[in-house]
């Protein structure tokens, strides 16, 4: 986590710092396999060099981001959350509760669909 702190030493809201470190760190030890890395000024996780997960602040919401194809293949579970979403990423308000059974379930899947995968992005 070491590796978030200077993003997180960014966010000026206290209780939306603390509410994503929690998401980060949550993360972070569910999946102890995973890398984590800032890029694009974005916290994210990454698999053998593979990317499986961006988190990232914005000022009403956290933005997550595990590319369009577990978008697709979750969006009705998103929908379902009351989360809204674009076909890239979806958001939970800071008053919104993480449903983090969903977010175990796309990281899992981005992890399993990518096992093979040799590029940072699908193509």
């Amino acid at each position: 986590m070491e590796v978030f702190s200077k993003y997180l030493e960014g966010i000026d809201n206290p209780d939306n710092r603390e509410r994503i470190e929690e998401v980060l760190s949550w993360v972070a030890e569910r999946f102890p396999n995973l890398e984590t890395v800032i890029k694009w000024n974005t916290p994210m996780f990454t698999d053998h060099g593979t990317f499986i997960i961006g988190i990232d602040a914005a000022k009403h919401h956290m933005s997550f981001a595990p590319e369009g194809v577990a978008m697709r293949h979750f969006a009705e579970d998103i929908a379902q959350a009351g989360y809204s979403s674009t076909k890239g990423l979806f958001r939970i308000r800071w008053n919104q509760q993480v449903d983090y059974k969903l977010l175990e379930k796309i990281i899992e899947f981005n992890i399993q669909d990518k096992a093979e995968y040799t590029k940072f992005w699908r193509e």
